[in-house]
C-alpha cells in the first residue's frame, strides 16, 4: 500500500536507461531495466559516481567512513548512489546532502512505495536538493522483497564507477552489490575492520577475495579523479585529513625530515607524533627512510 507523499514526491517520471546520459551506462549490465521510474531530476550529464553501501546496523566506525567519503566525494562533484536503507545507505545520502552535493537513491520497492517509511523525509530532501529517487518497478507493481532488493543491487553498482563498502556482515546484501560490481567491471573497495567484530567480517572477506582495501578518502578520490604528478604533490603537501597531518606534511616538504626535530617543531608528545605519522604512512603520504627520518610518500 502506498504511503502519502509530499509535494516533492507526487509526480512520477519515467525514462528508458538509454534515453539519459547518466543512466545509459546501464546498457552494459547483464539485465538492463526496461524502464526507470523516478522522482526528481536525473543528472543531465554522466559524471563520476560512487556507490556507498553497507550494513543496516553500522558501528560508529562504519558510519564515520561512509559519511566522510560521501561528503568529500560530493564536494569534489561526484554523485553518491545508495539504496535509502537504514544504516550505511542513509548515512551516505546524508553525507552527500550535507556537502551540498547530488545523491541518487535506488529503491528495491515500486516507485510509489518509499521504503523504509521512516526515510520519506530523506527521500524528499534528496529530490528537493536536485537528486533523484528511482526504481525499475512501476507504481503498484507486485514485488517480492527477498528477490527485489537483491535485483536492485545490480542497478546501484551499475550506475557507479566505483563501489565502496565501509562495513558489512558476512551475509550482507552489500556483498551481493559487490558481486554485481565485479561482474560489471567496477572497482570495489572494502574497509578492513576488527576481525572479532561481526560487522567487519564481510569487508574482510571481500579483501581476501581481491577487493581493494579502503584506507582513506584519497583512495577513492584518486581513483575517480586521477591526479597529475604535479597536482598529487600539491594535494599531499597542502591538505592532510586533519590539521595535525597537514602540519607534518608541510614541515617535511620544507626539509624538516628528522623525527626528533619534527616533534620539537610541533611541540607535541612522542605519542601524538607517532600516531599521526602512522596514519600518514598507512595513507601513503609519508615514507620511513630509517633512523627516524621521513620523506613524502
Amino acid at each position: 500500500m502506498s504511503i502519502l507523499f509530499s509535494n516533492f514526491l507526487q509526480k512520477i517520471n519515467e525514462v528508458r536507461p538509454q534515453e539519459a546520459n547518466f543512466t545509459e551506462v546501464l546498457e552494459s549490465i547483464a539485465v538492463m531495466p526496461k524502464m526507470l521510474y523516478f522522482y526528481g531530476k536525473i543528472p543531465e550529464k554522466r559524471v563520476k559516481t560512487v556507490a556507498i553501501v553497507g550494513t543496516r546496523k553500522p558501528t560508529k566506525y562504519g558510519s564515520e567512513i561512509a559519511y566522510r567519503l560521501a561528503y568529500e566525494a560530493a564536494k569534489r562533484g561526484a554523485i553518491v548512489v545508495s539504496g535509502l536503507a537504514y544504516g550505511i545507505d542513509s548515512v551516505a545520502h546524508r553525507g552527500a546532502l550535507d556537502a551540498g552535493g547530488i545523491t541518487v537513491a535506488v529503491l528495491g520497492t515500486p516507485i510509489d512505495k518509499i521504503y523504509p517509511r521512516a526515510h520519506l523525509g530523506l527521500a524528499e530532501k534528496i529530490v528537493e536538493t536536485g537528486g533523484v529517487v528511482m526504481s525499475e518497478l512501476a507504481p503498484g507493481a507486485k514485488f517480492y522483497p527477498k528477490v527485489s532488493f537483491l535485483e536492485r543491487n545490480r542497478l546501484i553498482s551499475g550506475l557507479a564507477d566505483v563501489v565502496v563498502i565501509p562495513e558489512a556482515a558476512e551475509r550482507s546484501g552489500s556483498l551481493n552489490t559487490a558481486a554485481h560490481a565485479l561482474e560489471q567491471g567496477r572497482e570495489v573497495f572494502a574497509a578492513p575492520g576488527d576481525i572479532t567484530r561481526p560487522m567487519s567480517r564481510g569487508c574482510n572477506r571481500l579483501i581476501m577475495q581481491g577487493a581493494t582495501p579502503y584506507l582513506g578518502v584519497d583512495d577513492v578520490l584518486n581513483f575517480l579523479f586521477p591526479p597529475t604528478r604535479k597536482s598529487r604533490r600539491q594535494a599531499t603537501l597542502l591538505f592532510g585529513d586533519t590539521e595535525e597531518e597537514t602540519r607534518i606534511l608541510r614541515l617535511v616538504e620544507a626539509g624538516c625530515t628528522d623525527g626528533e626535530v619534527l616533534i620539537n617543531e610541533l611541540a607535541w608528545s612522542a605519542a601524538e607524533f607517532n600516531r599521526t605519522v602512522m596514519m600518514l604512512e598507512i595513507k601513503g603520504r609519508l615514507k620511513a627512510m630509517g633512523c627516524n627520518q621521513w620523506c613524502l610518500g
